[in-house]
Protein backbone atom coordinates (compact mmCIF):
# COMPACT_ATOMS: atom_id res chain seq x y z
CA UNK A 1 0.00 0.00 0.00
CA UNK A 2 1.25 3.48 -1.17
CA UNK A 3 -0.49 5.40 1.53
CA UNK A 4 -1.72 4.77 5.94
CA UNK A 5 -5.62 4.92 4.76
CA UNK A 6 -5.74 0.87 5.07
CA UNK A 7 -3.39 0.97 8.35
CA UNK A 8 -6.41 2.78 10.33
CA UNK A 9 -8.05 -0.64 10.38
CA UNK A 10 -6.87 -3.85 8.64
CA UNK A 11 -10.05 -3.64 5.98
CA UNK A 12 -12.26 -1.03 5.15
CA UNK A 13 -15.32 -2.57 3.84
CA UNK A 14 -18.88 -1.10 1.91
CA UNK A 15 -21.80 -4.32 2.33
CA UNK A 16 -18.98 -6.46 1.95
CA UNK A 17 -16.80 -4.99 -0.35
CA UNK A 18 -12.95 -4.32 0.12
CA UNK A 19 -12.03 -0.72 -0.28
CA UNK A 20 -11.40 0.17 -3.51
CA UNK A 21 -8.81 3.16 -2.85
CA UNK A 22 -6.57 5.42 -0.59
CA UNK A 23 -4.65 7.98 -1.44
CA UNK A 24 -3.13 11.19 -0.22
CA UNK A 25 -5.10 14.38 -1.23
CA UNK A 26 -2.82 16.73 -3.07
CA UNK A 27 -2.59 20.36 -0.99
CA UNK A 28 -3.18 19.56 2.87
CA UNK A 29 -2.45 16.79 5.06
CA UNK A 30 -5.20 14.10 4.27
CA UNK A 31 -6.02 10.85 2.88
CA UNK A 32 -9.28 10.11 1.05
CA UNK A 33 -10.43 6.28 0.81
CA UNK A 34 -12.59 5.73 -2.40
CA UNK A 35 -14.79 2.82 -2.69
CA UNK A 36 -17.38 1.74 -5.65
CA UNK A 37 -20.46 -0.42 -4.67
CA UNK A 38 -23.52 -0.60 -6.35
CA UNK A 39 -22.90 1.74 -9.23
CA UNK A 40 -22.10 4.71 -6.54
CA UNK A 41 -18.87 5.66 -5.25
CA UNK A 42 -18.42 6.73 -1.41
CA UNK A 43 -15.44 8.78 0.11
CA UNK A 44 -14.39 9.49 3.49
CA UNK A 45 -11.25 11.66 4.31
CA UNK A 46 -9.29 11.83 7.41
CA UNK A 47 -5.84 13.12 8.40
CA UNK A 48 -3.22 11.30 10.68
CA UNK A 49 -1.35 14.88 10.55
CA UNK A 50 -1.56 14.49 14.50
CA UNK A 51 1.07 12.38 16.71
CA UNK A 52 -1.72 10.59 18.44
CA UNK A 53 -5.22 11.45 16.69
CA UNK A 54 -6.93 10.48 13.64
CA UNK A 55 -9.71 13.12 12.87
CA UNK A 56 -12.72 11.90 10.36
CA UNK A 57 -12.97 15.02 8.53
CA UNK A 58 -15.40 14.43 5.78
CA UNK A 59 -17.89 11.28 4.39
CA UNK A 60 -20.20 11.52 1.71
CA UNK A 61 -21.34 9.87 -1.95
CA UNK A 62 -20.25 11.50 -4.98
CA UNK A 63 -22.92 12.73 -6.99
CA UNK A 64 -20.93 13.63 -10.51
CA UNK A 65 -20.95 11.50 -13.05
CA UNK A 66 -18.34 13.94 -14.68
CA UNK A 67 -14.28 13.38 -13.24
CA UNK A 68 -13.01 11.45 -10.73
CA UNK A 69 -11.69 14.58 -8.39
CA UNK A 70 -13.31 15.61 -5.70
CA UNK A 71 -16.03 18.26 -6.00
CA UNK A 72 -14.95 21.87 -4.77
CA UNK A 73 -17.69 22.04 -2.15
CA UNK A 74 -15.99 19.16 -0.64
CA UNK A 75 -12.52 20.43 -0.70
CA UNK A 76 -14.12 23.53 0.50
CA UNK A 77 -15.61 21.47 4.03
CA UNK A 78 -12.48 19.24 4.52
CA UNK A 79 -10.14 22.37 4.46
CA UNK A 80 -12.56 23.82 6.81
CA UNK A 81 -12.38 20.69 9.09
CA UNK A 82 -9.01 20.26 9.21
CA UNK A 83 -8.78 23.99 10.48
CA UNK A 84 -10.88 23.27 12.95
CA UNK A 85 -9.44 19.85 13.45
CA UNK A 86 -6.20 21.81 14.44
CA UNK A 87 -7.72 23.62 16.90
CA UNK A 88 -9.12 21.56 18.53
CA UNK A 89 -6.41 19.06 18.81
CA UNK A 90 -4.00 22.58 20.20
CA UNK A 91 -6.15 23.01 22.78
CA UNK A 92 -6.68 19.97 23.78
CA UNK A 93 -2.05 19.18 24.06
CA UNK A 94 -2.81 22.54 25.81
CA UNK A 95 -4.61 21.62 28.47
CA UNK A 96 -2.93 18.22 28.23
CA UNK A 97 -6.62 15.94 27.08
CA UNK A 98 -5.93 13.09 25.08
CA UNK A 99 -8.11 13.17 21.73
Amino acid sequence: MACQGPNLHPRFYAAGDVYSSAHRMQGFNAVEVVSDFDGDTFRAVYTTKFEDAVYVLHCFQKKSKKGVSTPKPDIDLIKLRLRDAETLYKASKKHGKKN
